[in-house]
């Protein structure tokens, strides 16, 4: 023992631990001091020892440390993991802040890169809330008319008497109170992109105007009398079926049929389950930039229960629900609440319950939400918050559910 050899010739104490083998053939830990004894001249004459067995604390700190290798093992692997996470959004197809890597969104992006260097006109379709709008920028920003704008325009969020007059614009008398001669969205846009969103909402008169600006490339002020041409490529968006409501005479099949000249379907995030992993990291570091936090990793029972959960709100309450969680995070690892996020769907209901009756039983529930509020969405009061859900949420299914929220307003 070298140590024990150099503590004899500069008489230091002695202290070692090491594994004896006993007389019954096992072996424990003992440790080992030995103490110089010195003279008045400070010579060591003696030394003292004594050995202590210590194989149960031994054994303790060997478990310790097997447990934090342990530790350290799943602390690097989550690294790892979420180093790689990060790796996959940044390498994915980020087109437009449009995410994932799953064969819908693929074909979804595909079709966006074909058709975004023509002027043709697109028909983008889907539940609300799956991106319809950044589809829509997607194409614009990868078309010769990126220079130039890009308006869109809620076709459901403006009265039915001023539609015309917001998206062609009116001449200075035209009505009581146009003072002056206003330009609608379309000239706006002029030598770029209008989008319309929500155009199953659309008046059967402004469905006619739209059919010719369409046809013609040209428009006609309200109280004007001479055509204005214009150069404007049409990008619609709806979360009607526009067929059943052709069938049904609600929407005009010549306007349709002009819209619908390149299809595009957006698929809903049940349809994508397998890009939630990277929706969430990409709006958590979003998210978390914004408010000047660092979040590092995303807590796995939080990622099964986005997994499982319906999303009937898609992408867009996926977002709410994320940057909602940021906001109350306090350390590095995003987590939710289970309530936050029922799981529940329509192919599980119980009873075999089917898609209509689910949406006559959600439309049911908002009525007498708003009926109980009198209108009002949002605030302590409102249906929104009697409801559970955010706010832009409950907006959006009263569009998708054609509910007319201002009735209740009376009530």
């Amino acid at each position: 023992m070298t140590s024990w050899r150099a503590c004899l010739a500069s008489g230091d104490a002695f202290q070692c631990e090491s594994r004896v083998l006993r007389a019954d053939g096992q072996y424990l830990w003992f440790l080992h001091r030995n103490v110089p004894l010195r003279d008045d001249q400070g010579n060591v004459v003696m030394w003292y020892g004594a050995s202590i067995e210590i194989d149960d604390r031994k054994r303790a700190e060997q478990a310790l440390k097997k447990a934090f290798d342990e530790i350290q093992t799943l602390k690097d692997q989550l690294y790892k993991e979420n180093l790689a996470l990060k790796e996959e959004i940044d390498q994915t197809s980020m087109f437009e802040e449009i995410v994932g890597a799953s064969d819908a969104i693929k074909r979804v992006l595909v079709l966006l890169l074909k058709v975004a260097p023509t002027d043709s006109t697109v028909l983008i379709t889907g539940e609300t809330g799956t991106g319809k709008e950044l589809a829509a920028r997607a194409i614009h920003k990868r078309s010769r008319r990126e220079r130039n704008a890009f308006v869109a325009v809620n076709c459901a969020a403006i009265p039915s008497s001023l539609i015309a007059s917001e998206l062609f614009g009116h001449e200075k008398g035209a009505f009581t109170g146009a003072t002056q001669r206003r330009l609608g969205r379309f000239e706006l846009a002029d030598g770029g992109t209008i989008f319309l969103d929500e155009v199953g909402d659309l008046p059967a008169e402004t469905q006619i105007a739209l059919l010719r600006v369409l046809q013609e490339r040209e428009l006609e002020r309200v109280g004007g009398a001479q055509p204005v041409a214009i150069d404007v490529r049409v990008i619609a968006a709806t979360n009607r079926d526009l067929e059943a409501a052709v069938e049904a005479g609600s929407f005009r099949s010549d306007l349709f049929y002009r819209l619908n000249v390149f299809p595009i379907r957006m698929p809903s995030l049940r349809e994508r389950v397998e890009d939630i992993p990277l929706l969430v990291a990409y709006l958590a570091q979003r998210f978390a930039s914004k408010m000047g936090k660092k979040i590092s990793g995303i807590d796995k029972r939080t990622l099964e229960l986005f997994q499982t959960y319906h999303w009937p709100g898609n992408v867009r309450e996926l977002q709410n629900v994320v940057e909602r969680a940021v906001i109350l995070c306090e350390g590095a690892t995003l987590a939710v609440d289970e309530s936050w996020v029922v799981r529940a769907s329509p192919a599980s209901a119980p009873g075999g319950i089917g898609l209509a009756s689910l949406a006559d039983q959600e439309k049911e529930l908002i009525e007498n939400a708003l009926t109980q509020s009198r209108g009002q969405v949002s605030g302590p009061l409102g249906a929104a918050g009697r409801l559970g859900i955010p706010r832009s949420t409950l907006e959006s299914r009263i569009k998708s559910l054609n509910i007319n929220k201002y009735r209740f307003r009376s009530s």
